[in-house]
């Protein structure tokens, strides 16, 4: 049952899987909020761990950078160990005015300048979207946490340094930020009939120009961290 990414046995991962992109930040989440967290996986660095958070079982496990990377941690999650819900916790950056560092932000929609949707042969444009039980769960969790979690659109880019200089066209269409894996994620789950959602905490702003030291980024999104454990304990039953 083992894959070319993944070391894990049968019934090592969780329901639901939180997938952080950096590996240090799932060892954080693992350390902090896991019980009994066991080391399921290590191939190639991306850590992957099982333990319970208020008694539900949970896992998380890293994606790496980019809808290439995150396709297939998550293809292999979803139709090699049974898992039904990912929830991608990363960093975003702000393109909206309207945000400022720390901010959590969920995705209800990724537009994308990626071809990932290619692969599906489809005559026309795919709009990646989350799954809704997810969404509406975890915005009550946020709402009962008093943490204002902007809802709307984020940008799946496949460029970090962006050449053309046109990300910030994207602002001018309400886009609240910009990531690198939300938008493959999210195919991923539609083309399996599984669920997906992407949490982010503002890293940094393009409009500003602030950012967040590397350090920060893997161990102050609590918040976000805190919004997706109790998401997987109310998904549980579901």
């Amino acid at each position: 049952m083992s894959t070319p990414h993944n070391a894990a046995k049968p019934g090592d991962f969780a329901k639901t899987v939180l997938m952080p992109g950096d590996p240090l930040r799932a060892k954080f989440i693992a350390d902090t909020f896991l019980e009994d967290a066991k080391l399921v996986n290590n191939v190639r660095g991306i850590h992957g761990y099982t333990g319970s958070y208020r008694g539900t079982p949970v896992s998380v496990m890293a994606s790496g950078m980019g809808m290439p990377s995150i396709g297939i941690y998550s293809y292999e999650l979803y139709s090699h160990y049974g898992v039904e819900n990912i929830l991608r916790i990363g960093s975003a950056g702000a393109i909206s005015s309207k945000l400022k560092l720390r901010d959590v932000v969920a995705a209800q929609g990724a537009c994308t300048n990626s071809r990932f949707a290619r692969q599906y042969g489809l005559p026309g444009d795919f709009a990646p979207i989350a799954d809704f039980t997810l969404l509406e769960t975890a915005v009550a969790v946020a709402r009962e946490m008093g943490v204002e979690m902007p809802v709307g659109n984020l940008l799946s880019s496949d460029t970090f340094y962006d050449a053309s200089g046109s990300t910030m066209k994207w602002a001018e269409m309400g886009v609240l930020a910009v990531e690198m894996e939300a938008a493959g994620l999210y195919m991923t789950a539609a083309k399996l009939g599984k669920r997906a959602l992407a949490i982010c905490s503002i890293s940094d702003s393009i409009v500003t120009g602030e950012e967040l030291p590397a350090e920060e980024r893997q161990t102050t999104f609590t918040a976000m961290m805190k919004i997706a454990l109790e998401t997987a304990v109310r998904m549980a039953g579901r």
